[in-house]
């Protein structure tokens, strides 16, 4: 006899267990069939089979039915024990496989007050409101080195590029917007262009997107013939729109970002700057509850361009990225 019949003979299968206790809760192999849909020597056979891998006998047999021995008494509490566990294992597997439990961690690098974002993950929540989301800020590179790594399932990020060895979906675009005191005498302007902020002083933060938005401003200013002046402060970018208010300088924010109200400051468009948005994950990542994430931003990226635009659509041009 080769080992692996021997194993294969050591092994007690779930169906054992489940026609035992049905068997000892019916008190017949006949009736315990009948319930399960099997026929009594099926019944009768697998019992048998569960006492030659136990090595005791679990009923006593008798013309009326059967009763349990003193080792399937011992043995009922055992099964229903295993039973009960397996199916509150599956059930806990199922649950998160439907993603209606679980954890996302994303990188952000836009605001969450309003916009697509917004609308993305106030609808993710209602739908899901087991799952755990968790957000990250951060720059675009170290976003993606956490999606590589899976320590970050997907990011939003700014621009169209295509980052190796991860997956992307243009999602929605913004308009961008000089954040101004509100006594700034271009304040009178519905819309603004980069020749009105030439002579400008611009303030950005150290933290993300500080940089990207430096380098945008550079880029959009020498075409001009101007280098701008830029300060960096140690400050996020929500204390930063303070600063515009106290005349230390201007800023730039993306359209989302303009529901935030900040006393002593205004928005204004810069004509013809749109921010396209994109998600950046891993073909690697199994993640349940992210995948359904994703499936819905692509719905509702695709919702508005069916609709004849508005501002969360995808654009068809990216005149201007932060990156």
């Amino acid at each position: 006899m080769t080992e692996d019949v021997v194993r294969q003979r050591d092994v007690i299968e779930l169906r054992h267990l489940r026609y035992f206790v049905a068997a000892a809760e019916h008190g017949s192999f006949r009736k315990a069939g009948a319930a399960l849909g099997l026929s009594q020597s099926a019944i009768s056979r697998c019992i048998a089979d569960l006492e030659g891998h136990i090595g005791a006998s679990l009923f006593h047999r008798h013309t009326s039915g059967v009763t349990q021995t003193y080792a399937g008494q011992r043995f009922l509490i055992r099964a229903r024990e295993v039973i009960r566990s397996v199916s509150e294992g599956a059930h806990d597997v199922a649950v998160v496989g439907r993603s209606e439990e679980g954890r996302i961690r994303i990188g952000i690098y836009s605001s969450i007050a309003s916009g697509f974002l917004a609308e993305l993950l106030g609808t993710y929540g209602r739908r899901h409101r087991k799952v755990e989301i968790e957000m990250v800020d951060g720059n675009p590179v170290e976003h993606v080195s956490a999606i590589r790594q899976l320590n970050l399932d997907v990011a939003f990020v700014t621009g169209t590029r295509e980052w190796p060895d991860c997956e992307r979906q243009l999602l929605w675009s913004e308009r961008v917007f000089a954040v101004l005191p509100s006594d700034h005498r271009l304040t009178c302007s519905e819309g603004l262009t980069w020749r009105d902020l030439s002579e400008e002083t611009f303030m950005v933060s150290e933290t993300a997107p500080g940089q990207e938005i430096h380098d945008y401003l550079v880029r959009c200013l020498a075409g001009l013939g101007k280098h701008p002046e830029i300060q960096m402060q140690q400050v996020s970018r929500d204390n930063l729109v303070p600063l515009v208010a106290l005349g230390r300088g201007l800023t730039l924010v993306s359209e989302a970002m303009t529901v935030a109200q900040f006393p002593g400051v205004a928005y204004r468009p810069i004509l013809g700057e749109v921010l396209p948005f994109s998600a950046v994950w891993s073909a690697k990542n199994d993640n349940p509850a992210f995948r359904r994430l994703l499936s819905l931003a692509k719905a509702l990226a695709i919702k508005p361009a069916l609709q004849g635009a508005g501002r969360h659509a995808a654009p068809s041009q990216s005149p201007g990225q932060l990156q």
